[in-house]
């Protein structure tokens, strides 16, 4: 196997001493092995996707034993979401300053001790205090792991195209993961076990770390982006705070338009003073590039339309079909496992052939289908009939945009600036959900206020209601399979045709 060949300098290519038996480039103290690097890099990258939903399926247990309210439960879920969106940018942009290494070690503890925070909390304060943490190093961990993938897996496209298919199946998959793992601990442990499993992996992580990432030296320092780093923080708080409200309060509450627009307002400030920095916190051109921007795209609408699978058929499961939380979260396990074919066959035989177009846009219409497979789905519906086959259509569809979109959106940049591409990735999915949520939330909600209004003799029926609840998720998942074949249409027209460039010596796209 090949080494990893880390590149901390700008525009500077690796050390060339490094050999082929897996000799880090470190002065030789420590043997390296890309593809165990990639298993603790997917390892931490799992950690993180899991606690986007594990916490959800324990949280009425947990609300229960610690005596807090709705909106306590709300901030649960938010607080993570909030931190974690809202400082991938600055986590990027540090794992390129101080060095992707250091700075994922540092994400991988603070995480585990928030964890362990949250796992031991008396009361929601403390919990809240512990998710906040918990996204706050994941902002660090996340970008700083995308990152390394990309430049150990930079010089050969075959392996790179591998590489990018396993983690983006894990981040693909790991959201369905978590309800089956929030399922299980929860029924048979405790709520408090859904946070202290990341104890587990994260040392494992650790472990991993110190024995197969490579210790990088010391990156070339540039001036650091106050302006750009506080007005993309707080723009992305009140994009992430704004569109999370809308589910509980509505588009026109105030608490939804006043962050929502006050953080649109001051992403257009952060791109002015970009355009502007000596050393931005995001160079432009990484977003510009044709590839890239698609890229994000892509990501980005799978977040938002994935979003409708987990939420959505989440409560038809559970509340039409009678599943408890275990068998809900095993019947999401093949989606899980065509996710994670999906992603890997189309890194490894596809992309490196055909490149990301036709591999992303098939992708996006194969999970349209799968949506408007759903549409059909009523009370008298079985597992077997009625969802399996959309969520296997789901499940390769959304396979085939992960691991090459992931791909693509971090190919091309210099090494100085893939921690900035990596966070742009995480970025897309975490805005892609939090606009699922809101703008499907709403939907959902209006269709069965919509359909017991134009029924008012049966209102009070629960047959009815049980109606009315259905005529919610056929809309959503209608909405869901259009905005999956917009992004058909649009990663046809915005990707290039052919390979991606392989180029891991390239200087930084902000010097060209």
């Amino acid at each position: 196997m090949s080494p990893v060949t880390p590149v901390e300098k700008s525009g500077a290519p690796a050390a060339s001493a490094a050999p082929t038996t897996g000799v880090a480039s470190d002065g030789g103290r420590r043997p390296v092995n890309r593809w165990l690097a990639l298993v603790v890099l997917s390892l931490a990258q799992l950690m993180v996707v899991l606690d986007s939903t594990i916490v959800n399926i324990a949280l009425p247990t947990a609300q229960h034993d610690l005596g807090f309210s709705a909106d306590g439960r709300q901030w649960v879920v938010t607080g993570y979401a909030l931190a974690f969106g809202s400082l991938l940018l600055l986590g990027g942009r540090l794992s390129d300053h101080f060095g992707r290494r250091r700075v994922f070690v540092v994400g991988v503890v603070g995480f585990a001790a928030a964890s362990a925070l949250g796992g031991a909390a008396g009361g929601l304060a403390v919990l809240l205090v512990a998710r906040v943490a918990q996204g706050v190093f994941a902002a660090l961990l996340a970008p700083a792991a995308l990152s390394m993938v990309a430049v150990a897996f930079a010089d050969d496209p075959a392996e790179r195209g591998r590489a990018f298919g396993v983690f983006g199946a894990i981040s693909g998959a790991g959201g369905a993961l978590g309800l089956l793992l929030g399922g299980v601990l929860t029924q048979g442990l405790s709520w408090r076990w859904c946070l202290y499993v990341n104890l587990v992996i994260a040392g494992v992580a650790f472990v991993g770390a110190l024995l197969f990432l490579p210790a990088t030296g010391r990156p070339e320092r540039t001036r650091f982006d106050v302006a750009g780093t506080v007005t993309a923080v707080l723009g992305l708080v009140g994009v992430v705070y704004g569109l999370g409200n809308a589910a509980s309060t509505g588009w026109t509450d105030v608490r939804t338009v006043g962050p929502t627009v006050a953080g649109v307002l001051l992403m257009a400030v952060f791109v002015l003073v970009e355009r502007r920095v000596r050393d931005p916190l995001l160079p432009l051109p990484v977003i510009l590039d044709r590839d890239r921007g698609a890229a994000y795209l892509a990501v980005g609408i799978s977040g938002t339309g994935g979003f409708a699978v987990f939420l959505f058929l989440t409560y038809y499961l559970a509340e039409t079909l009678g599943f408890s939380p275990v068998r809900t979260g095993v019947a999401f396990l093949p989606m899980v496992g065509l996710i994670m074919v999906g992603a890997v066959f189309s890194g490894a035989v596809l992309l490196p052939r055909t490149g990301p177009r036709p591999v992303v846009a098939a992708g996006c219409l194969l999970a349209a289908v799968g949506m408007a497979l759903l549409t059909g789905i009523g009370v008298d519906s079985t597992y077997a009939s009625g969802v399996l086959p959309s969520l296997l259509v789901i499940g390769l569809g959304l396979g085939l945009v992960f691991g090459p979109g992931q791909n693509a959106a971090t190919s091309g940049v210099g090494p100085h600036e893939t921690g900035a591409a990596s966070a742009m990735v995480n970025i897309a999915q975490q805005v892609g959900g939090s606009i699922g949520l809101a703008v499907f939330s709403s939907l959902g909600a209006s269709a069965v206020a919509g359909h017991l209004a134009a029924h008012p003799a049966t209102a009070a029926d629960p047959a009815a209601l049980v109606e009315a609840t259905l005529a919610g998720y056929h809309l959503v998942f209608r909405v869901a399979a259009a905005l999956f074949l917009g992004g058909a249409v649009l990663a046809a027209v915005l990707f290039r045709g052919g390979p991606l460039p392989t180029n891991p010596d390239a200087p930084p796209v902000s010097a060209h």
